[in-house]
Formats: C-alpha cells, sequence, structure tokens
C-alpha cells in the first residue's frame, strides 16, 4: 500500500511537471529570427548545423521560437554575414568567424590558429579555459554575442595541380586559403585569396587560382575540387580544430526570454557536437571514394612545416603588436595550447600512435 501511494504520488507530481513546462512556453512570446549562414545548402554538414539550431530551438519553444535559415548569397555573401548580424539585417548568422581577420586578426582565434588547437582542444578553451570570455570582448564590440556550433576536426591541405615538393614550389602559387594561414603562405610566396565555399569550383577550374582548400574529404568531394586538381595534401596545419559559431546581435540578444536563452545555447552545443561526430563519420569513406577515382594523396614536407610554424609566429607577435585584442587573448591562448600539448603527448599521442600503426590491428568485416 506505501507503494502504491508513493508511486501515485509520484505520477501526479510527473504529470504536474509535465503540464508545467508547457505552459511556461505558452506564456512566452512568439519571435521568428533570420540567420544568415556562410555556407551553400548542398554542403549539409555545415549548413545542416544551422537547420539542427533552427529545429531544436522550435521543438524546445512549442514552436513559438522560430529562426529561418538562410544559405549563403540568399540574403548576404557567405563571407558578409558578421556585418549583417551587426547592422541588424538579421538577427544571427552561421560563419566562420576568421574570415573576418580584415576587420580585427583576434577574429582566427574563434576558428582556428595555424598549428594552433585540435577540436577537443578548441572545445575546452571555450567552455572551461576562458576562450568564450576572452572572445566575448570582441564580439560586444561588434555588437554580437558568440555561441560555437560546430567544428569540422583537422581538415586537409587542400587541391593543388601541382605537385608541392619543396619551399621553392609554394613561389608565386596562387591558393584559395582563409584566415591567418593566408598571411603565414604569403611569406612562403604563396599569393592568398579568400573566396566563398561555393565559388571555390569556378576559380579553380578557370585557373584563376592554382590550388584550393576546404575542409576534408566529405566536403570537397561534394565541391568536386578532384576533377579540377589531382594532388590532395595533408595535413591541413593551418586548421587543427577549426570551430564554427553563432553569432547574435547584441540587442537582439539582450531582449530574448531567459527560457528561450536557454533553448538556444542548449541547441548550439548540440550542433557543436553533431558537426564533428558527422564528419568524422563521413570522412573515411569519402577519402577512399575520391583515391579511388584518381586522387593522389601527397603529405606537406617536413622543411614545409617547419617553414610554415616559424612563418605562422612571426605573424602571430606582428598581430600582437597591432590589434590589442589579439594580444589579450593570444597570451592566455598560448599558455592553453602548452598545457592541452604537454597532456595529449603524455596519453593521446602515444595511445593514437601505437593504435593507428599497430601490425596486429584485426581486419574490417565485410
Amino acid at each position: 500500500m506505501q507503494r502504491r501511494s508513493f508511486l501515485k504520488k509520484a505520477g501526479l507530481g510527473l504529470a504536474a511537471g509535465a503540464v508545467a513546462a508547457p505552459a511556461i512556453v505558452r506564456a512566452q512570446p512568439v519571435i521568428q529570427w533570420r540567420l544568415a549562414s556562410s555556407f551553400p545548402k548542398n554542403l549539409d554538414t555545415l549548413y545542416g548545423a544551422a537547420e539542427i539550431l533552427s529545429r531544436r530551438v522550435a521543438e524546445g519553444s512549442d514552436g513559438k521560437f522560430q529562426i529561418r535559415v538562410f544559405a549563403a548569397g540568399e540574403i548576404v555573401p557567405g563571407l558578409q554575414v558578421l556585418d549583417a548580424v551587426q547592422n541588424g539585417t538579421v538577427q544571427c548568422g552561421h560563419t566562420a568567424p576568421y574570415y573576418y581577420i580584415g576587420k580585427d586578426p583576434a577574429f582566427a582565434f574563434a576558428t582556428a590558429m595555424p598549428f594552433g588547437l585540435n577540436a577537443r582542444q578548441q572545445n575546452a578553451w571555450m567552455y572551461y579555459g576562458g576562450g568564450l570570455e576572452a572572445m566575448a570582448a570582441l564580439f560586444k564590440d561588434y555588437g554580437c554575442v558568440q555561441f560555437p556550433t560546430g567544428n569540422t576536426g583537422v581538415q586537409m591541405g587542400g587541391w593543388y595541380r601541382r605537385e608541392i615538393k619543396t619551399l621553392a614550389d609554394l613561389k608565386g602559387l596562387k591558393m584559395r586559403v582563409a584566415g591567418l594561414a593566408g598571411q603565414v603562405l604569403a611569406k612562403l610566396g604563396v599569393v592568398g585569396q579568400q573566396i566563398a565555399g561555393g565559388e571555390i569550383y569556378q576559380a579553380l577550374e578557370r585557373g584563376t587560382i592554382d590550388a584550393a582548400e576546404w575542409v576534408g574529404p566529405y566536403d570537397d568531394e561534394k565541391l568536386g575540387l578532384n576533377k579540377v586538381a589531382k594532388y590532395y595534401y595533408y595535413p591541413g596545419w593551418w586548421e587543427g580544430g577549426p570551430q564554427l559559431s553563432t553569432i547574435v546581435n547584441l540587442k537582439e540578444w539582450d531582449a530574448l526570454p531567459k527560457q528561450y536563452k536557454s533553448i538556444f545555447e542548449s541547441a548550439c552545443a548540440e550542433a557543436n557536437v553533431h558537426m564533428l561526430a558527422s564528419y568524422d563519420a563521413k570522412n573515411p569513406e569519402a577519402l577512399k571514394r575520391l583515391v579511388g577515382g584518381g586522387a593522389q594523396l601527397r603529405q606537406f614536407s617536413k622543411p614545409i612545416m617547419e617553414a610554415a610554424q616559424k612563418a605562422a609566429f612571426e605573424i602571430f607577435d606582428e598581430a600582437a603588436a597591432k590589434s590589442p585584442h589579439f594580444k589579450r587573448i593570444y597570451a592566455q591562448w598560448l599558455k592553453f595550447r602548452s598545457d592541452q600539448f604537454l597532456w595529449f603527448r603524455v596519453a593521446e599521442m602515444s595511445y593514437d600512435n601505437f593504435t593507428f600503426t599497430s601490425a596486429a590491428r584485426p581486419a574490417a568485416k565485410k
């Protein structure tokens, strides 16, 4: 009898809770936002992160909070999302903040730094290492607030019409590249250009550029880059764990009800997890298809990697001398990077090096 009485009371409590939650949502206002993405719809993993965000926000608010997603070019070009959010053309945008290093080089920290953090380390820095707090002041200067919403994992080094065997082969190379990598490569003789994802194929096909990097096998295959360049290099040392972000107009964010803010932040975090998982699941098969179709895998030589790393830290010092935001964030980020690299060398690297190369690996079952 006591057990049945307890279950009856518990059931009433659960029922009351089930009624209360929707009642709270019903009391909230109807809000409709527009989100400008930096990516085309055919890149389902990148563009799809914004769709996850939109869907979860609608579900969590019982349809009261709606976010309509627009692909690159539908409202503004892919590289103008920050401007659109800042001036209120849209309430929010999904983008790679390093697209805006022309405004301030410190935006690179919110996506990827050459020879910087991998995906797990980037998340650790953002959520628990002070990264979100460090970036907040920069985004506030542009009337925005930022939320991590995706990561591709370490990227490939791009597609090249000819082999890159020595540093001399980089001289005069015209290459699509994003973020601070363009400035690093410029020190090695490369002529860098920042081109939106949906325009890369045409530029490479027409010979406007000689090489291009985008993300990795899954997306590169979708863009058809293997059809216009033969040599596929790795690793993408400029993007060890590039993060995508949702940026929100600060006034719009401040005006949101508390419950909607909570739903929005949770949806961004979910999309952040899903993007990396999706790429990790899809890239292996895509790489097999690309190699089977004739792509020639090549690894950057050690001299090229060493020269690029030296140039990268020279760029960082130059940026710190020009940008107060970069100088402030760089000191904190550099210490975090050092600690993370030490820890990953102890456990992660030793585990990966053994298991990835072990001769005792069982063959995959068909």
